[in-house]
């Protein structure tokens, strides 16, 4: 059977292959971006498997009237992917207050407010697969990206525990956690705090170590994405991409032998 699709962020990146991989096989898309006229090229290649939905994710009422619409549209839901996000660079000390605030608008309680709408359908269905688009930066944490890492690593924490809540009510729940791709998350539409002098030396040597990165093609994300959706017991938590799979071996081991290093001192803080 096709599945019906709720997608934020369709415009362009991870968004735009997730729904183009969905609508190439059959399936129907509820597509949503900021700006519907983004989404024009799928109306016209697609016709009336596409849903265009105008939807700025940090807005709680504009989210339900999306999610109502897509399901009156079509008749249930089986797949959502909460893709909507940006990236805020900048070290603690740059960034501002109210640019962490945004950052955790749109990617913890955007995400939020979505799965919050979808789990009663979800749940009257006793079906259902929500996709939360993290990232290895959910996994793993790096320099001048602490606000964006705070915004993954609390969708992941607040993913886990719903993966268990639903669980027995046939609802599966996914982390997709891509590496780097050429997709427009460090251009236009992230956002950079000040810079201030005392940082430079270090967003140099991460600029250096992402251009010698090879990105990964966000056009072969939703073909991978379909892999996911359709398998008998898909896994809470997928890396996409080959950067991310050495990445956390390496984290992994680096972190066991710290807590054994120092379990000593775990032992005796129990008293």
């Amino acid at each position: 059977m096709s599945k019906v699709w709720f997608i934020t962020g369709t415009s362009r990146g991870f968004g735009r292959s997730f729904a183009e991989a969905a609508l190439d096989r059959g399936d129907r898309v509820a597509a949503t971006a900021r700006d519907t006229a983004s989404l024009d090229d799928l109306v016209v290649k697609y016709g009336d498997s596409v849903l265009p939905l105008a939807l700025d994710v940090t807005d709680k009422a504009a989210v339900t009237a999306a999610v109502t619409a897509a399901h009156e549209r079509f008749g249930r839901l089986d797949v959502v992917v909460n893709n909507a996000g940006y990236g805020l660079f900048g070290a603690i000390e740059e960034i501002s207050e109210q640019q962490l605030r945004d950052q955790l608008e749109t990617n913890l309680f955007g995400a939020f407010f979505v799965t919050r709408a979808v789990l009663p359908i979800l749940r009257e269905q006793r079906a259902g697969h929500i996709i939360q688009i993290s990232t290895i930066g959910g996994v793993g944490a790096f320099p001048t990206l602490g606000g964006y890492h705070a915004s993954k690593w609390a969708l992941e924490g607040f993913s886990e525990s719903l993966a268990q809540e639903v669980a027995g009510l046939g609802i599966s729940v996914t982390l997709v956690e891509p590496g780097g791709f050429a997709t427009d998350w460090a251009g236009s539409s992230a956002v950079h705090a000040e810079p201030h002098p005392a940082y430079q030396p270090i967003r140099d040597a991460m600029a250096a170590r992402s251009g010698a990165a090879q990105p990964g093609d966000p056009a072969a994300a939703g073909p991978a994405l379909l892999q996911i959706v359709d398998a008998e017991n898909p896994p809470l938590r997928v890396l996409f991409g080959s950067q991310p799979v050495e990445i956390v071996k390496h984290l992994y081991a680096q972190r066991l032998q710290t807590w054994a290093d120092w379990e000593h001192v775990s032992h005796a803080a129990q008293g």
